[in-house]
Formats: C-alpha cells, structure tokens, sequence
C-alpha cells in the first residue's frame, strides 16, 4: 500500500477490530487529519497492513458511511464524505478510541491549500457593497445581464491589472472570467480539439492536467530546470510533436518557485514563434510582486493568452480573473464565455473593478506581502541549513527530500502528526517519475504561531529520518 495513507493504531482491548479501525478513521476525518475527498486505503492492503481480515475493513467502512462520513464508489474505492459539523460518536456505543484517553488529535496544520491568508479584505468587502447599495441605479444594472465578455468599464479594470506586469493591452483584447481557472478552461476550449497536444512544464499546476483530460487532450510534460522551461527540450517537444499550445508560469512557477530569467523568455518565446505554438501563460502568482517581470505574452502578443486572477493575492472566493487575448481570437473565446456560463456575474467584476481604481487592490497586496514576509522569517528560522527554494512574494516552499526519504513516506509521516503538505506527485503530467519533493504553503496555517508548529514538525522529521519517523507513526 501507498505509504501516503493515512494509517490508524489498533492496540489490543474488548472491543470488535472494525469498531476500533472506524472509530480511529472518523476521530481522523472530524479532526480534518483526513480531508473531504481524500480516498481510503483499499480494503486488501489495509487488511494486510493492519493484519485484520478484509471483512474487517469492510465492516468498518460501511460504520464510516452509515455515520455519513464516507461514501462508497462501486469500482473506484471508498472516500471521505464532505466534511459536517458533528460530535465523535461516544464511548458508549462501542467504538474504542485510538490510545487511552486520546479522544481528539491536536489540531491540524494545513500546509497543504496554497491560498492567501486574510487581511483586511472582509472589511474592504463589507465597505464597498454598502458603497454599491447606495446607487440604486447601479444596484440595478448590476442585477441585469452583461456582455460575456463583460462590461467595457469592467474589461477597462482588468487592462489596467495585467498593465502592472508590463503588458499593455487595450480594454477590447481584455475578458471578464470567473477566475483564473475558468480563464484557462476557456482558452482551451477555443484553441484546441480533442486529440490535439499541449504542452506544460513536466511538473505543473494540477488544473491543466484536470482540464486536459476532460476535454481529451495529449498534455505533454516538458524539461524544467532552476529557471523553468528548458529550451533545447521544448525546441525538440515543438520539432517531434506539433503542439497545438503550451501552458506556462514563467513568473513564481507553482509548485517550484522557478523564475525565468529575461534572456531564457526570449529562448523560449524564439521557439514558440517559430513554431507557430500558442502560448498559454499564467501570471496569477505574479500578481503579487510591486513589479513583476514582463509577461512571455508581450514578446508574442498575437500569438499568445495572458490569463491574470485574485485567488493568490487576494481572496479565491472572489471569483473574477482576466483574460488578455488576441484579437482574432477575442470572439470565439467570448462565444465559450456565452456558452459555458453566460458571463462573469456583474456584481463580483464590480467589486473588484472598484478595488483596482481607487488603489485598493494594491493596498491589500502590501498587506499580503506584509503578511508573506513574516511567513519567511519564520521559515528562514525553522529550517536554517535546510535547501528549499522559495520567491520572497510567495507564499509556498518547494521542498527537495534528501536520502532516503520519498515523498510519500514523508508526507504521511507528516499527516501523522498533524500536518499536511503536498508531493510532487500531484503536480507531474503523465507518466514521468515525479521528484522526492513536497510544497509547503505557509499561508495555510491558520496562524504564524501554527505555521511555526508546522515548520517545526517538518525539520524535525526530516532530521530524524526515515526509519525512526516512520517506525513512530506506523508502530502497530
């Protein structure tokens, strides 16, 4: 079995093996050790790890579904239901718990969500609708349909955004999205058919491995290194395979941190010019840097998508992205706008609108950064000696494992103690072996003194190794 699973202890005692093994997985999903979605080990490798029967396991699974804390998936496995607000079942109904008088877990430290911690944006949220709320007429429009590509005023925001990191397009190449994500998925849906290749950094952000396979596409990995994409590897990916596109973050490149150099984004855009490649490229992590490198697209601009959002420097609930395009291109990504959603809700655009402005959208990003800065102190303390890589306005650590640790084994080390991380297995395309490498996102922990927890867990597993950290957490 993966060594990524999470493992329950079985300690001797008069209760029924699958009472315990439920009672320890449910203390582990309300405690948020194990997370919404998360798949279960299957029923035969856990028998076998834990020296039970698989009717065992299976009797304790159906004791997680019937409490509505898993779900079964005929031929696909057993997985954490979406997450309740409930009481652990009482000793009295049977179960055991995990070791005497160990009830609940200390609370987890999710270094694993890479999204930005709160700073005053709910204040800023809250004084701008009352804003809106005064100008009935607004109110009004705002309540109407909009144009798929948005309002002109909205899309006029949006120009003034992506200008802050050097690309100077006008308000007619400019899209109102619903997020970064949805930017994305439009593109692909206007550029490419099934069957076509697309070509991405061979370790990338896991939406375009999601979008790929739902919309049938050849997604290739291409060589990376310190500063990203690798030339010669692309140039032979462009000469062997004929890719439709290419998606890319040459700016703070999640998960590595990688930042291209200016003399490696004229390779690269030299190669996809002469290729007659479409460039995907996402600046959404660079949105946060005071001056952010120029964007690949400005070196191609009619043969390139600029795709911009707030869901790392602001907030991910506001669902509002931009989109630059070519102009040849503007109306049948405007046609997939229309079709898939209608448009972005004009409400949302509004808000965010108003923030770019009147110079609140730069505002709250100090404040960020502010917050971001902290975040790597404390990480330049607690894992002195240790080589990672990181950018000073993000967010995330891209953490190499040294030997003999694998990722898996570390991260479930990890989760044995309360802390969440990500392998780089979530982020590699295809079959290409992924790197004994985890990302580690500050901004997660709910506070800095958690986040110091968190970061000290991780070096002292690391210091410890292999065998005495996972002989701790995995002792029957």
């Amino acid at each position: 079995m993966a060594m990524n699973a999470w493992l329950p202890r079985i300690e001797a005692g008069s209760e029924p093996k699958y009472q315990v093994i439920a009672r320890a997985f449910a203390q582990a999903i309300l405690n948020g050790q194990l997370p919404a979605g998360e798949k279960l080990p299957p029923h035969r490798s856990l028998a076998s790890e834990l020296k039970v029967t698989t009717g065992t396991i299976s009797r304790a699974y159906a004791e997680l579904e019937r409490q509505g804390l898993a779900n079964a998936r005929v031929g696909d496995g057993t997985y954490v239901a979406q997450a309740r607000s409930r009481e652990l079942p009482p000793a009295a109904s049977g179960y055991a718990t995990l070791r005497p008088g160990a009830v609940s877990a200390p609370p987890l430290i999710d270094l694993g969500q890479n999204v930005p911690q709160s700073t005053e944006e709910a204040a800023a949220l809250s004084t701008t609708l009352a804003e809106i709320a005064t100008d009935q007429r607004l109110a009004a429009e705002l309540l109407q349909y909009a144009p798929e590509a948005g309002s002109m005023r909205h899309r006029l925001a949006g120009a003034a955004w992506l200008g802050r990191a050097g690309s100077p397009a006008s308000a007619a190449r400019v899209l109102v999205t619903q997020g970064a994500q949805h930017a994305l998925a439009s593109v692909l849906r206007a550029v490419t058919r099934p069957g076509d290749t697309v070509l991405a950094e061979v370790v990338s952000y896991p939406g375009i491995i999601a979008l790929a396979r739902q919309l049938r596409l050849h997604l290739v990995g291409v060589e990376i290194d310190q500063e990203g994409l690798v030339p010669a590897a692309l140039e032979l990916a462009c000469k062997s395979l004929h890719p439709r596109a290419i998606f890319c973050v040459p700016t703070i490149h999640n998960p590595t941190t990688a930042t291209m150099s200016e003399q490696r984004r004229d390779a690269v855009a030299e190669i996809l010019q002469r290729h007659s490649v479409l460039l995907i490229e996402d600046i959404v992590p660079a949105m946060l840097m005071e001056a952010p490198p120029e964007p690949l697209a400005v070196r191609m601009p009619e043969q390139a998508f600029l795709i911009a959002g707030l869901s790392k420097s602001v907030a991910p609930g506001l669902r509002v992205g931009y989109l630059q395009a070519p102009s040849a291109w503007c109306s049948k990504i405007a046609a997939v706008i229309r079709s898939d959603c209608w448009m972005t809700a004009p409400l949302m655009a509004e808000i965010v609108s108003r923030w770019i402005e009147s110079g609140e959208m730069d505002r709250l990003n100090a404040l960020q950064r502010a917050r971001i800065d902290a975040e790597h102190a404390i990480a330049n303390e607690a894992l002195e000696g240790v080589a990672y890589r990181h950018a000073t306005t993000s967010s995330h650590l891209w953490l190499p494992l040294p030997e003999p640790w694998r990722a898996a084994e570390f991260a479930a080390a990890l989760r044995q103690e309360g802390v969440l991380v990500k392998t780089a297995d979530s982020f590699v395309i295809g079959r290409n072996a992924a790197p004994h490498a985890i990302r580690v996102c500050m901004s997660g922990a709910v506070s800095l003194d958690a986040l110091a927890r968190g970061l000290a867990l991780i070096r002292t597993t690391l210091d410890h190794g292999l065998e005495s950290g996972m002989a701790s957490s995995y002792a029957p």
